[in-house]
């Protein structure tokens, strides 16, 4: 019980980006009685757990919980901006997150295995990416009509997305697997629909593509290739756009934008890649956008009207509550809502 409760003090503290300091000094005791405690060598008493749950905001019980989940490598693409005390924190909230979750679908007794669709197909430029985004749509049976929900898609196919809030605005996503073998993909909820959308398939291009070790340096480049393909494949653009053009109109863009959720400037990306638009057409938009003001912010608008937002937990929450399979108040740890708000809520019929 000491390993548990001192496993589960320190994660909780990486959580919240807290020093042994800060936290001994909130409790009131020594910042060495503090290691003893996450050294699991001595166990705080329940008031001191109780002043613990506060400062972590977190319910008492995700102390004992012995659910557990490992996180496998996390590459963050970006940036020295994000340090490693965010970095440690994100990587906290993401394994409760999903302890949470694979917890919630064993209860449901959910079957949450995942196969990856493209597995066989070796990439290592643009025609294995097109090969790659084909098989996967045959086999996903989904088409090449623009699609409205990417997070609906990915959680259909027992992909778990975590949206996070409130971290530097330079971290787009991540994605890892848990216990080597269920796939999440974790995105900044707080950015534009249509950057959510290229984030998640670019961090699902870091799950499906298989990468000779001789390319991983252009693995980025390779993701985004995919997102790109995922959102507007290339024979969609040609049928939209035709072939070569010396101009392209904004209100084109915007029309293609309102349909298949890509942002004008991956749209024009898009344009570049399969041909239709030169390099120096493509550097000059940018060179526009950078000094015009007034076409930057109809650039940068946002106007894909599908909502990109993960529901899925705590539908399942609620499902496990309504069969009896949790608690009232194990709803609401899970949630990390008072059991009050779980009562407005939930509503039995």
């Amino acid at each position: 019980m000491e390993n548990l409760v001192a496993y589960r003090m320190k994660n909780a503290r990486k959580l919240r980006g807290l020093s042994l300091q800060n936290v001994a000094d909130e409790l009131g005791i020594s910042k060495q009685m503090l290691s003893k405690y996450e050294l699991g060598t001595s166990i705080p008493n329940s008031h001191k757990l109780i002043k613990l749950a506060e400062l972590f905001n977190l319910k008492v019980d995700y102390f004992f919980t012995p659910f557990q989940v490992e996180l496998g490598e996390i590459n963050f693409r970006k940036r020295v901006s994000f340090s490693k005390k965010k970095q440690d924190s994100l990587r906290e909230e993401v394994k409760i997150r999903l302890e949470n979750y694979l917890y919630v679908e064993q209860c449901l007794s959910i079957d949450f295995s995942f196969t990856n669709p493209i597995a066989d197909i070796i990439i290592r430029d643009g025609n294995d990416i097109e090969k790659a985004v084909e098989q996967l749509k045959n086999k996903w049976e989904i088409g090449f009509d623009p699609v409205h929900n990417i997070i609906q898609l990915l959680e259909d196919k027992k992909i778990k997305i975590i949206e996070v809030q409130s971290l530097d605005s330079k971290f787009d996503g991540l994605a890892t697997y848990a216990d080597d073998k269920y796939p999440v993909i974790v995105i900044n909820s707080d950015f534009i629909v249509e950057r959510k959308r290229f984030s998640l398939l670019h961090e699902l291009g870091h799950i499906l593509l298989t990468i000779p070790e001789e390319y991983k340096l252009k693995e980025e480049e390779l993701c985004n290739k995919f997102a790109s393909e995922f959102l507007l494949p290339k024979k969609t653009v040609l049928e939209e756009f035709g072939g070569k053009r010396k101009h392209i109109t904004l209100s084109e863009l915007v029309s293609i934008q309102e349909k298949y959720g890509a942002s004008i400037q991956a749209i024009v990306y898009k344009l570049k890649d399969v041909g239709i638009l030169s390099e120096n057409q493509h550097s000059s938009f940018y060179k526009a956008i950078r000094f015009n003001k007034l076409l930057r912010q109809k650039v940068d608008k946002t106007r894909f009207r599908s909502p990109e937002y993960s529901n899925r937990f705590e539908r399942l929450v609620y499902r496990a509550l309504s069969q009896g399979d949790i608690s009232q108040s194990k709803a609401s740890s899970l949630l990390n809502i008072s059991i009050e708000e779980v009562n407005e809520i939930y509503e039995l019929i």
